[in-house]
């Protein structure tokens, strides 16, 4: 193995784009990054850099392209310390959450950054995003085993990660998780956040189920709209965004959609539209008829771990409902909170 080098993986958006001579943004050659981040050359490790294919707008991410970005860091793990994914912000997290789930007995970092601003512009943040990403990925301050987001001085767990402006440098936070590190003058990392490391070779699962939904409640949501979600042909999981700890309508209408699509074979799950707290099934009354019909308690899951872990889950244990609804409960890879 190659010590002390690192791969970048570049997908596209804000943070790789340069001016040219006419002051217009586009996508720069990754061969180029020293030219982009000059302070680069002072790195006392090896950068290698590849890039996706097809680049794109991080709008335009797909199950698809995570299976790429997994599988150029499966054929590269054993030649690298440490990975970078240069992404755009606005899928960020479910990127950061979908890898977290494909990758099993993950021993280096993966660590994802990007930029409010481009690299071509002045008062970029994307350099230090960069530069911090690299010294994390490099192993040589610390090991973190697991997939992170990087931004503004901060490491965090990136299924626990959510995009919270879209105006601000720091873009990220973790609401219901410590950050694992913060970056000053000196690195300060929480080694008791991280997730374990064990021996076993690294395993890579591709397999996403992409037939699900999203059901957020709002106040005066009917059933017109709730059953044409749910009644959605070949519909297998559904993510519903409740209130609070976990509460939703207790009309008998509602329950009764709920209850005709679990029946059919949809698995529904549970997490709050709240950024902070968790689904905490029966805490109220307004929950009760969800926990009794089967809907799934989400925890403190971002809404990003859900839909990406529904993905996976499903993807992976397919007719198999009591091996979903309990891998839909457990902390797979430090995305929820026990209990």
């Amino acid at each position: 193995m190659t010590h002390n080098k690192v791969l970048i993986v570049y997908t596209g958006g804000t943070i790789g784009m340069v001016q040219d001579e006419n002051g217009s943004l586009h996508p720069f050659a990754l061969d180029r990054i020293y030219d982009a981040v000059p302070q680069l050359r002072a790195c006392d490790y090896g950068i290698d850099s590849v890039t996706l294919d097809n680049i794109i707008d991080s709008s335009n991410m797909t199950p698809s392209l995570w299976v790429d970005i997994a599988s150029i860091i499966e054929r590269e793990y054993d030649h690298y310390d440490g990975f970078v994914v240069l992404h755009g912000t606005d899928t960020m997290a479910y990127t950061a959450s979908a890898l977290s789930f494909m990758f099993a007995h993950l021993n280096k970092p993966v660590v994802l950054t990007g930029s409010q601003l481009p690299l071509g512009m002045l008062r970029s943040d994307g350099r230090e995003n960069i530069i911090c990403a690299l010294e994390i990925a490099s192993t040589r301050l610390a090991l973190v085993p697991e997939v992170c987001i990087f931004f503004m001085s901060h490491l965090y767990r990136g299924n626990r990660s959510t995009k919270i402006s879209a105006e601000n440098f720091d873009a990220f936070q973790t609401f219901n998780y410590p950050s694992l590190a913060r970056v000053g003058i000196e690195f300060s990392f929480k080694e008791h956040l991280f997730l374990p490391t064990d021996r076993q070779p690294l395993q890579v699962n591709k397999q996403f189920e992409r037939r699900v939904a999203v059901l957020k409640l709002f106040p005066g949501i009917g059933p017109e709209v709730v059953n044409a979600l749910l009644e959605t042909p070949g519909l297998q999981g559904v993510v519903m965004e409740t209130y609070g700890s976990g509460n939703a309508p207790t009309d008998a209408w509602f329950i009764e959609a709920l209850e005709h699509a679990i029946e059919r074979g949809v698995t529904v799950m549970s997490v709050t539209q709240c950024k902070a707290g968790a689904v905490k099934m029966r805490q109220y009354a307004a929950s009760c008829d969800l926990d009794r019909i089967g809907v799934v308690g989400g925890g403190d899951m971002t809404i990003e771990a859900a839909v990406t872990k529904m993905m996976y889950v499903l993807g992976t244990h397919h007719g198999e409902p009591e091996v979903v609804r309990h891998l839909l409960e457990t902390p797979l890879r430090g995305e929820m909170s026990m209990g």
